[in-house]
């Protein structure tokens, strides 16, 4: 299962795992869009995949190379493609809940327990200050 760019070994794993090919997939180069000036409306350095069996689409346009922009947008579909086929046991859903995890906000009795042992720890650095007379 060879691909027109050159993927690392872990995103071909991936590819051949959820049964990707390259004939299933369409390239496009479009001009991008957004900040940038003239250079970024003049020149096709925007990528757009479609993969036809699933339907799904991306694009990519965070590099200012074309060659780059079709390196990310093929990883950017492979892990799209394994979000839809695996859901919550994707990489990609493992990250996103981790971070929601991480940025959720404490519990009353965890938040209780973190300030109860930081109170701990300040009355044992209290007592290792030396004796003043």
């Amino acid at each position: 299962m060879d691909f027109y760019v050159e993927l690392p070994p872990e995103m071909l794993e991936k590819a051949r795992e959820l049964g990707v090919r390259q004939e299933d997939i369409t390239e496009q180069f479009v001009t991008g869009s957004g900040s940038g000036g003239q250079k970024i409306n003049k020149t096709s350095s925007c990528v757009l995949l479609r993969h036809v069996p699933t339907g799904t689409m991306v694009r990519c346009q965070k590099h200012r190379e074309q060659s780059k922009n079709r390196i990310s947008a093929y990883k950017l579909l492979i892990l799209k493609i394994e979000e839809q086929v695996k859901g919550r046991r994707s990489v990609l859903a493992q990250k996103i809940y981790k971070i929601k995890k991480q940025k959720q906000k404490r519990s009353k009795r965890a938040k209780a327990k973190m300030l109860h042992d930081k109170a701990h720890k300040s009355e044992i650095k209290e007592q290792r200050r030396p004796v003043q007379l």
